[in-house]
């Protein structure tokens, strides 16, 4: 393996202070991972499962203060603090760089650092982007090897002198209070520490591909977002791709692996799953915008996850699959509250002790077998619908993009904007209410621009500044849309069936792309005449449908509200044709 100088130096100087036993640079050979695999179960970092029924599967536990991403303990590393935002943790560069080094300073002696060179997107592909990796987790390595294209190919492709993000991760003693997440965009590199958690130690994932790849796409004109990338072919070939971005608890993964309805099924459309989570996009030399997914597999969210609500999940999940925190059954299998099997009579909860159904904690509330955070790490090749365009480094053309959020009575079924810029007001004004499962006063509006919240690894409104100026390079914009798939009647009942039948709705959206289907002008954008969509073999009642499309002018008046606060904390630093869209969408509110 080349073991190019300034690659070598970088090493040198982070063992130097890691102190490790052993330095091993990872090929990403499948000797080698066979090899780690059974180093992994040795020390106890992976239960290996059923074999038989679960091949190439196993279970691993992290510590239980280290379950979830720690956001608060997370930082953006600018000179200057408006660099970073009034909605991201500011450390100076100087301060996070003498705090970190105060923990990583012989953080892994006795351990060995593993070496791990990785690309974001097909390796050589002008869409990729090159990190390196240093870590003293095995289980990070493994993960690496599935989420990313990992080994030896990637340090050929860098060179002698390619630039590439620097990734220092150590366990340390997995202390919460000594635990950092730290960006520093203006070194392009990432140091982690004091966890063992994947959204906090893999690195390539939102710390690279969002938090420094914002800055990145901002400096050098493309975009790094939080989008699920989805292909919908027809009989006649033809694909259509479109971005759609969602906070959590929105259905992002689901919609990413969507099954067509049977009602539909009629019509022979095919699913193709390019990514469910990051898309970088770039302008082409045809006008459009071309997406790829940066990653090679799934990090998702097991509890809930059964043939419902995501067959495709379920399959891609059989094998060669890493779980995180979910319950070990007496067979070698796993089991997690919303699996398709009934809950086992008794199993090894997710913190390694046993479980049994009707369990309760000392304030008598369930005891869970499974982390509501619990996940699954797969390799995306593993999905039925995965895409066969995965490799090409353009990526694919994207007709629409999506924004969605999780609002009872507010928003409707789906919108479409009246141009780009409102399309950005629709993105940074995008909001879920909180549901009984996350923390805070449920119904509680939150607001996550474009989904981007947590990983914008810059000020935002300069953010949204980068998209009114992509939108200006773009000439053949996609449409830009936002959905809602969560409405619900007076009774707290959901009005839209969701999962598969969401197809319908995308199926509108394509047709308002081509120019094939008609929109309802409202003060927000265009909804649907309920006519043009295909409800075969789906009974939603009129009036239903009515609500679905409603829109409330005093609803969305005392929105507008809650707007102007969020918009209030950017200052003049937010770019004036936000505040011209919130005037244009007050005004067509007051007009009769």
């Amino acid at each position: 393996m080349i073991k190019y100088a300034h690659v070598q130096e970088w090493v040198d100087q982070m063992a130097a202070m890691c102190q490790p036993d052993d330095i091993y640079w990872c090929d990403g050979s499948e000797d080698e991972r066979k090899r780690m695999t059974a180093q992994a179960v040795k020390l106890g970092e992976l239960i290996e499962l059923n074999q038989e029924k679960l091949p190439g599967c196993f279970l691993h536990r992290t510590a239980a203060n280290d379950v979830a991403r720690t956001e608060h303990l997370t930082y953006i590393c600018t000179t200057f603090q408006g660099d970073a935002g009034p909605t991201n943790n500011w450390m100076p560069p100087r301060e996070a760089y003498r705090k970190a080094r105060e923990i990583f300073t012989g953080s892994m002696k006795g351990r060995t650092m593993y070496v791990v060179p990785f690309s974001m997107g097909p390796i050589g592909s002008p869409f990729s982007k090159i990190g390196i990796e240093l870590t003293d987790s095995v289980y990070v390595v493994l993960n690496m090897r599935i989420m990313t294209r990992m080994g030896e190919q990637v340090l050929d492709a860098l060179g002698p002198n390619g630039e590439y993000t620097k990734c220092l991760h150590s366990k340390a003693d997995l202390d919460i209070d000594r635990r950092l997440i730290l960006h520093f965009p203006e070194d392009n590199a990432i140091w982690s520490v004091g966890s063992g958690y994947g959204g906090n130690v893999l690195l390539g994932k939102k710390c690279l591909a969002l938090r420094i790849a914002t800055v990145q796409a901002q400096r050098e004109k493309w975009l790094a977002e939080h989008m699920l990338v989805l292909g919908i072919e027809e009989p006649n070939g033809r694909i259509q791709y479109v971005a759609a971005a969602f906070p959590s608890a929105c259905g992002k993964t689901n919609l990413a692996m969507l099954i067509p309805p049977q009602g539909l099924k009629q019509k022979g459309y095919r699913i193709w799953t390019v990514g469910d989570d990051i898309a970088w996009m770039r302008l082409d030399t045809d006008g459009q915008l071309w997406a790829i997914n940066p990653e090679m597999g799934f990090f998702g969210v097991v509890p809930g996850t059964n043939s419902k609500t995501n067959a495709n999940a379920m399959t891609t999940i059989a094998r060669g699959t890493i779980y995180t925190n979910v319950a070990l059954k007496g067979d070698g299998t796993v089991w997690w509250e919303g699996h398709d099997d009934p809950p086992p009579a008794e199993a090894i909860g997710w913190q390694g002790t046993p479980w049994t159904p009707g369990m309760v904690d000392k304030d008598g509330k369930p005891r869970l077998s499974t982390h509501a955070n619990a996940r699954f790490t797969a390799p995306l090749l593993n999905c039925p619908t995965h895409s066969f365009r995965m490799e090409q480094h353009h990526g694919v053309p994207i007709a629409a993009i999506i924004f969605g959020g999780r609002r009872a009575t507010l928003a409707p079924l789906v919108y479409e904007s009246f141009d780009w810029e409102h399309g950005v007001f629709l993105g940074a004004t995008m909001a879920s209410e909180r549901t009984a499962a996350q923390v805070g006063a449920l119904g509680e509006v939150r607001r996550d621009p474009m989904a981007m919240l947590p990983f914008c690894g810059y000020n935002m409104a300069d953010y949204f500044g980068h998209w009114l100026d992509m939108g200006r390079r773009v000439t053949r914009q996609p449409r830009i849309f936002h959905v809602n798939w969560f409405r619900t009647d007076e009774k707290g009942k959901f009005l839209w069936p969701g999962y598969g039948e969401n197809l319908r709705i995308i199926e509108w959206v394509l047709g308002r792309c081509r120019g094939e289907v008609e929109g309802v002008k409202t003060p927000i954008g265009f909804v649907p005449n309920p006519k043009d969509l295909d409800m075969t073999g789906l009974d939603v009642p009129a009036d239903a449908m009515a609500k679905l499309f409603a829109v409330s002018r005093d609803a969305w008046q005392a929105e507008l509200k809650d707007i102007a606060g969020f918009f209030d904390q950017f200052g003049t630093r937010l770019p004036a044709e936000m505040w011209r869209q919130y005037e244009l969408l007050s005004a067509r509110l007051q007009a009769k």
